[in-house]
């Protein structure tokens, strides 16, 4: 199987170099760039598999360039942040990274992030090639991540998308934020839920026009119905 692509973007020489060692000695094929502006240009010259992301770069910081990305691509982001702050986690998953890491972090722990946002995007892939959910007037198509009510297409971000598809694929099952963090975002993420919240709020705004209910079930979680 070919080496997988690690883009790294982060202005700070040791931490490159440190994640660059750790991720080539693990057998992936590893660039590094200083800061956004190179980033968005190396992702054209040579699309990664993934992009360990530092958020806070000059030039062009890591927000802007998760905001340029996902204008037009899913390609899998490992946030990175010197600040241990909850509403930068929530932000950053918001805006659709996959995973984020805390400085300093284990470089080991680096390396098993990205394996494990690695793994579910290969999982992702597999389950691309089933077969188009549809419930109601809604219907999800895995393949070309289109949904659409009554023959319109619906434009949603990656993880509205991800977690619309867990929640068909779950239809009249109660499911918790936590269960939910954990098949959307792929871990638990310390009990903070209100990133679930804030998704299916933007959901239910999008969904406007399907028959399909997206129920809150106090004190337990949500519950698709249609």
């Amino acid at each position: 199987m070919a080496e997988k692509k690690i883009l790294i973007a982060d202005d700070e020489a040791n931490i490159r170099e440190l994640a660059r060692l750790y991720l080539e000695q693990d057998g992936f094929q590893v660039t590094a760039v200083a800061n956004g502006v190179q980033a968005l240009a190396q992702i054209k010259q040579s699309p990664p598999d993934l992009l360990v992301l530092d958020l806070m770069m000059p030039e062009m910081d890591g927000w802007e360039v998760c905001r340029r990305l996902r204008m037009n691509s899913n390609l899998p982001i490992l946030m990175l942040t010197a600040r241990d702050d909850d509403i930068d986690k929530i932000v950053g998953l918001e805006m659709g990274a996959d995973d984020y890491l805390t400085k300093p972090f284990n470089p080991r722990e680096l390396v098993a992030r990205v394996r494990a946002i690695l793994r579910r995007v290969g999982e992702t892939a597999v389950s691309s090639a089933t077969q188009t959910r549809a419930l109601g007037n809604t219907t999800l198509d895995p393949g070309s991540r289109e949904v659409s009510v009554n023959g319109a297409r619906v434009a949603l971000r990656t993880k509205e998308f991800d977690l619309l598809l867990t929640l068909m694929d779950h239809a009249n099952q109660v499911l918790s934020r936590e269960q939910l963090l954990d098949l959307v975002w792929g871990y638990e993420f310390y009990g903070q839920t209100r990133t679930v919240d804030v998704h299916i709020a933007h959901l239910r705004d999008k969904l406007t026009g399907s028959d399909l209910t997206i129920e809150t079930v106090w004190g337990m979680g949500y519950k698709l119905t249609g």
